[in-house]
């Protein structure tokens, strides 16, 4: 497995929509390589989600995972996400801190709906169809948008939140706000 490079804001294949997975190519050993660097990456990153097009590949695929220590129930095993579709469950948003490896050191609150629905492929091209809430919510919905050219900047509805990782620990982070709280992705 290999590193890859994240690319970062100002790059752009961050605001460019990305182009979705040939079905053809799904198992090629290409693809299946990218998918093992990109969870590698993640990983090494600390980050708890990551897009193709944030190791600039223009592709519909992420990958997630959240493991925390001594907090099973907030682990999220890992999931490979290809082509998919995301619909809000509900009306309601909840505002919550987010950060991304593509926008290093930088914390905002934005806005997310608590459970949507996904539909996509997984790695072996089988279609799969949940819904995912809370954390989990967040971090699809996060990297979706990165499919689509969107960055969580965009989301926020006021930059006023907007800080420094360092600051935000030290300032801004609710001692509520949990372990995942602070977790890029």
């Amino acid at each position: 497995m290999a590193l890859l490079p994240i690319v970062r804001l100002g790059d752009p294949v961050l605001r460019t929509g990305a182009q979705p997975v040939p079905d053809d190519e799904l198992s090629s050993r290409k693809v299946q390589r990218l998918i093992d660097d990109m969870v590698d990456t993640m990983r090494a990153a600390d980050g708890v989600g990551l897009a193709a097009p944030q190791v600039g590949v223009s592709w519909q695929l992420f990958v997630y995972e959240a493991v925390v220590e001594g907090a099973p129930e907030l682990t999220i095993p890992l999931t490979v996400v290809v082509n998919p579709m995301v619909e809000p469950e509900g009306h309601e948003t909840v505002d919550d801190w987010e950060g991304c490896l593509s926008i290093p050191d930088l914390r905002g609150l934005v806005p997310r709906y608590p459970a949507v629905r996904l539909r996509a492929l997984g790695r072996d091209g089988r279609p799969f169809d949940r819904v995912v809430e809370g954390f989990e919510a967040r971090i699809v919905q996060h990297e979706f948008d990165h499919l689509n050219g969107v960055v969580f900047l965009d989301r926020m509805r006021d930059l006023h939140s907007l800080a420094f990782y360092e600051e935000w620990e030290r300032y801004l982070r609710e001692e509520d706000a949990g372990p995942t709280a602070a977790k890029a992705e």
